[in-house]
């Protein structure tokens, strides 16, 4: 009968040892799972990273943008040639003795019928 109750504690010894490995393989798994395609995980974090410099870079080109916009408006509000420039372009207008033409707007043609 001893030997009996060793062999059943030695039994559920190792039982109790494969189930705690198992357990906590099971955990690691999971936490693994998680570390990759979870809310917060790798495949979501290189996603934002993507987008955030794709954002950065609009923004650089939008600054620019602003940075030549306001060169122009300074110029408009300063330089005569830049206004004259824009009031003949713009609004079609001519020095004494010049003659403007002004084309119409290029239709698109329709395609040949075979």
């Amino acid at each position: 009968m001893k030997q009996l109750i060793q062999n059943g504690s030695g039994w559920i010894h190792r039982s109790r040892h494969k189930l705690a490995t198992a357990a906590v393989s099971a955990l690691l798994c999971l936490i693994g799972y998680h570390a990759i395609f979870g809310a917060n995980g790798f495949l979501v974090f290189h996603q934002k990273k993507a987008e955030s410099q794709k954002l950065e870079q609009e923004k650089q080109t939008l600054q620019q943008d602003n940075v030549r916009r306001e060169q122009e408006i300074k110029a408009l509000k300063s330089d005569p040639q830049a206004i004259e420039k824009e009031a003949r372009e713009r609004l079609r207008y001519a020095r004494k003795g010049e003659v403007v033409y002004t084309l119409p707007p290029a239709s698109p043609t329709p395609a040949k019928m075979k």
